[in-house]
């Protein structure tokens, strides 16, 4: 792992010897936990990618709506309100095995998809987990001439599970709030969603 080679020492530019500090440790391994999980939706390997979640992992996205500065505590709606998502791992399950099942025709041919991650910001949490925000863009290719970009942020709170980082929560905010897309068929680090939604 990434995060274990930096923690061996090495030198300096002044020649002395130089080890990240903890919470570099810390960003650089969940840094490649990232690339891993962006890497495993632009191949498909989707069953691997559920792996990446706590068996109580809270999948949420909600709503964003165009509102005026003094009222923009309200441009994205609560847990518990309205949202595009609030999902479990059991239905994100379902959503892997539905791409599987041949009934998934706007996915066949599949889409070809390029997940870029970054802007990472780690923060621990006095009970062990970690809460980590990211950016994320995303290309998407179907058929001949089909195609889209979508970005948004995503805020995570992460679990050390058989010594290996977990999903336990995860918040996606896109930065458009209409998508005018025929249909939005692939994982984004999320599901479906339908077209032309307000979202």
């Amino acid at each position: 792992m990434l995060g274990d080679a930096l923690m061996t020492k090495r030198e300096g530019t002044a020649g002395r010897t130089v080890a990240p500090t903890e919470p570099q440790a810390l960003w650089f391994e969940l840094m490649q936990f990232y690339i891993r999980e962006a890497w495993l939706l632009d191949e498909r390997k989707f069953k691997d990618w559920l792996d990446l979640f706590t068996d109580d992992i809270l999948y949420f996205m909600p709503r964003r709506k165009n509102v005026l500065r003094r009222e923009l505590h309200r441009e994205v709606t609560p847990l518990g309100d309205l949202a595009i998502l609030e999902e479990d791992k059991r239905y994100l399950e379902m959503r892997v095995a539905r791409l599987d099942s041949g009934m998934a025709w706007a996915e066949d041919p599949p889409s070809r998809t390029r997940h870029l991650v970054g802007n990472l910001e780690v923060t621990p949490l006095e009970n062990g987990e970690v809460s980590a925000r990211t950016a994320f863009l995303v290309y998407r290719s179907h058929l001949e001439t089909d195609h889209q970009l979508l970005s948004g942020s995503r805020e995570d709170v992460l679990r050390q599970v058989a010594g290996g980082w977990k999903v336990a929560k995860r918040t996606i905010l896109l930065d458009a709030n209409v998508l005018l897309d025929k249909n939005l068929s692939v994982f984004l680090a999320f599901r479906r969603a339908a077209s032309g939604r307000n979202c």
